[in-house]
Parts: C-alpha cells; structure tokens; sequence
C-alpha cells in the first residue's frame, strides 16, 4: 500500500493549529484554577476545583461570611481561571443618643393690653427626646445613619408672649359666658365684651370641636396631635372655664373629627370617632358614639361602629334635644338614636350629593327649642336632565313631630345653611323661639360660596336679613350662636358670628351690628 505523504507546509499547519487547541483548551474536571480574593484589607491567591463557586472560595481561603457581608461577584457566581473576589464585611449598629429640643415661641395678640406692651404668660422649656439610630459600616466606613426609634422623654413647652392689640370697640355688656377660638388659644369674655381672659393658652386646638356646657362652666375642646396624623389626629379635652388658674382634663378620646357635645341634664359628654387613613380625607369614620363623664371613669360604648350609609366613610353628626333625645345626620338621611338599644331609627331619606371629591355633605340638624321640631337643610331636585345627586340645590326644612309632616321653609338656602335655634322666650303668655340660618349668596355653587345671616320664626315667617349687608361680602359657613339670655333695653337677642377673622355680634331684632375684636384670628365660637 502507498504511505500517505502530507507536503510540508501542510503538515506544518495542522502542526500549528493542534497546538493552538491545546494551548487554549479550558481546565477540565479534576483540574485546578486560581482566583484572587480581596478581603479584610488583604489580597490573596487560592486555587480550587474547576466549578467551585465564590462560597467555596472563600472557604477554602479561610474565610467566613456574615449574614450582612456583600461578595462581588455574588456567593453563587461559578469563577473561571484568574477571576476576582471581593468581600466587604457589613456590620449593623444601634446606638442611642438624646437630643434636646428647643422650645417654641407663641406671640398671642391680646386686645386686653394697650398696643406695643408684651407680658410672658409661659416660659419655655426645652424637651428632651432619645433618638436610637441604626448605622451601617462597610468595612469600618459608615455609609448610612438613619433614626429607627425616637421616645419622647419629656415634652417641650412653648413660650407663650401676649402682645398688646387693644382696639377702639366700645365695651358691651353680654349674658353668659361668650367662648372663642383664636391663634389656637381658648378665651371667653363674662359680663362685658371688655372682661376677656385666655382659659388654654397650649395654641394647639384645632378647631373642630369647641363646646361649652350648657351652663357655660365647662369647655370641650380638641388639641392637635403631636404623633403623625395617620396614627392620632386629635385628642379631647376639657376645661373649667370659670376657674382663674384652669386645669385640662382629658376626656381618654382620640380622634373626634365631626361631633363631640354635652348631654342634657348630665356631667358627660357625647363623642364620635375616626380611623386615621393616609389616603384623602385622612379618616374612615367609625360612625360610633361614646359617652364620658368629666368627673373621671372610663367611656362608655352608645352606639357600636357602622357603615354609615352612603358616603359612611366620611362620618355621621348628631344633635341633642334639650330633653335628652339623639337625632343623626349622614349623607343618606337624618333620624333618632335609641341610645338604650344602640340603634339607628330612620325618619327621612335624602339623596346623598355626590361632591366627586374626597369629601362628603352632612345635612345640617338642629332641634327647636321646645323639642317639638328638628330643623335640617334637605337636598333639593334639580330640574331635567339633572340628575338627583348632581342638584345644586339645598333648602332648609323642618320635621314636626306632632304632625308627622317635613316642610320646606327656605328654598335654594345652600348646603351650609347651618340652622341655629334661639332659646325659648316668653312674650306676655305666649312661648316663641326664633331660628337663625345662612342663605347662600350663590345658590347654585353654594358649596364654595359665602353666606348671609337671616333669621325667621319657628315656622317659618318674618324672615330677615341680619348682616352683613347686601353689599359686603358674605361669611363663611359657620354656626351661628345665639344669645343665653335677652338684654334689657334690646329689641332683640344677640346673635354672635365669625366675620372676616373677627368676633361679631348681632342684634336679631334691630340688625345692629357691634365688632368686638379686630386682631383677626377668631375661628370658632360658643355661647352659654
């Protein structure tokens, strides 16, 4: 047989190209590679298994991991011949630390005191706070320090400073004690508009409750919470209005958003509650009612959480007959409370108003005087093709319980008609109270417009304008509050109001008009 010959160049070729497989032919199975480890502050070489992964590296280096430690590339990675390690040892630090807490400066202007002249009514002090922190060291080097826990050690008080804004109003002589909310304070004026004393001077309350006792000698109050708003928005508190040097009581509640009021003939007081929410408004409404007396012990449950109706997650209100009875408003309807059974007994359906807001509408309720009759501003029809819950309009209408009947009194009054029922009067033989409202000035935006103050009899007639005129500007919506007891030599009962920032007050047969403060920062007011 012939032998096969490859020319030289031939042989040379395969010769070169055989070799260049070999040279580049990966590590088999059974072979060794070498990687280069870089940790705590050193570089080292190790050979392992081809296959072996970063963990079985660095095991086989000697080095153990913690649960925090990074590796680059990670611990699963499968290395190859001369690849790099690198290990960053992490470690996780608490430490604490307390921090003083510098207090707070409160200027309240008081007409009380000439112009210019200050007088400290609280000194300041520091609080003090301990922060825990949680640091984290890569390598030894801190690359992060955040808080994880802070505790309230002691609390700061702020520095409270009057500084005098005395005005040129003319002092009235008033019945009753007359309370109002300004620049977070509570003040209550007795006997003249000129005798006004601060009772809370904490200038945290917030607006939404503010009640006095029907005697006039207590007032409940909500103060803003210092926790974040989704955990607590609110507490309830309590104060004696009449004493020269008045303590708070707390009234154990949180989170009172829409009602909170005394109940008739008693020392306790009637409150609802929410659910702090991050989403808008900021609450789901329990729809609840708990009753706490002042003089101390725990709440007690009247009514248990429910839905609500339609628009429930908004909330409910509820008003007090002088005889104790318990009516409801909700978005859907108005009715009585069975406070012994802790049920709801509907008297009429409204059609809810759909807002397309994060906000829902109330009806206003308010009883009369005699408990004969619940006064509430009810959602109106709009004409075709309006629908129902789309109607911008809302008049003010009455229930009577002796007739059984519901009667309209006001057409187009506005949503925030806010009905306020005078105390009972007697005029030779004859019994009468009158009722005050708010007309809208815009009937058809009345949810954003400002409003009138009218006032009319119980059944409806006599309605008048009181203030301000036609060609001022109107109020916001508010609650009217009426006079405790008549003045003599007065055709009518005072009736104070909130106009512009300032405390008004109204004469209800006249329309006279009296400004009692100018420094602008009135915000709710109550009258006993």
């Amino acid at each position: 047989m012939p032998r096969l010959r490859l020319r030289p160049r031939l042989f040379l070729a395969l010769l070169t190209f055989s070799t260049l497989i070999f040279a580049c032919r990966s590590p088999q199975l059974g072979e060794d590679i070498t990687v280069t480890i870089t940790a705590d502050g050193l570089t080292r070489e190790v050979s392992v298994p081809v296959g072996s992964a970063v963990s079985q590296a660095l095991q086989t280096a000697g080095l153990a991991t913690g649960s925090l430690d990074e590796t680059e590339p990670p611990l699963y990675t499968v290395l190859g011949n001369g690849d790099t390690v690198t290990l960053t040892r992490v470690i996780e630090q608490f430490d604490t630390e307390q921090v003083v807490v510098p207090f707070e400066r409160q200027i309240i202007r008081n007409e009380t005191l000439a112009e210019g002249e200050t007088r400290l009514v609280q000194a300041g002090v520091n609080g003090l706070e301990e922060l825990t922190y949680r640091r984290i060291l890569e390598d030894n080097v801190e690359i992060s320090k955040t808080v994880v826990k802070t505790v309230v050690l002691k609390e700061s008080l702020p520095e409270i400073v009057m500084v005098g804004a005395q005005s040129s109003y003319a002092p009235l002589n008033i019945p009753g004690t007359l309370a109002y909310l300004a620049g977070g304070n509570a003040w209550i004026m007795e006997g003249s508009t000129a005798n006004r004393r601060v009772i809370v001077s904490t200038g945290d309350l917030d607006g939404r409750i503010f009640t006095l006792s029907p005697n006039g000698e207590y007032l409940v109050f909500t103060r803003k919470s210092n926790k974040p708003a989704d955990q607590e928005i609110n507490t309830l508190w309590a104060v004696r209005a009449r004493n020269l040097d008045p303590k708070l009581i707390s009234l154990q509640a949180k989170n009172v958003v829409h009602f909170a009021a005394w109940i008739p003939g008693s020392n306790s007081v009637a409150y609802s509650t929410v659910e702090p929410r991050n989403a808008a408004p900021g609450w789901q409404a329990n729809n609840d009612l708990y009753r706490v007396s002042i003089t101390g012990g725990s709440p007690r449950r009247l009514l248990s959480a429910n839905s609500g109706g339609v628009y429930g997650w908004w909330g409910m209100s509820f008003a007090f007959a002088p005889d104790g009875r318990l009516a409801y408003a909700r978005p859907d309807g108005i009715g009585l409370v069975d406070q012994d059974g802790g049920y709801l007994k509907p008297l009429l359906g409204i059609t809810p108003l759909n807002t397309h807001s994060d906000w829902a509408w109330i009806p206003p309720i308010a009883w009369g005087a005699d408990g004969n009759s619940l006064y509430f501003v009810s959602h109106a029809p709009a004409p075709s093709p309006i629908a129902s819950e789309e109607s911008p309009y809302f008049d003010l209408s009455a229930i009577s319980f002796s007739s059984e009947a519901a009667v309209s009194f006001i057409n187009s009054a506005g949503m925030f008609s806010y009905p306020s029922v005078s105390p009972m009067r007697t005029e030779g033989r004859e019994k009468y109270y009158q009722v005050a409202y708010l007309q809208s000035i815009f009937i058809e935006q009345s949810d954003t417009s400002r409003y009138r103050l009218m006032v009319m009899d119980r059944d409806g007639s006599n309605n008048r304008l009181l203030f301000p005129p036609a060609d001022a500007n109107g109020i916001e919506p508010q609650i009217p509050a009426w006079s405790p007891a008549p003045l003599e030599r007065q055709s009518g009962d005072f009736l104070a109001v909130v106009y512009q920032g300032n405390l008004w007050l109204v004469d209800s047969g006249s329309g006279d008009t009296y400004q009692v403060t100018g420094d602008g920062l009135v915000g709710k007011i109550d009258w006993k």
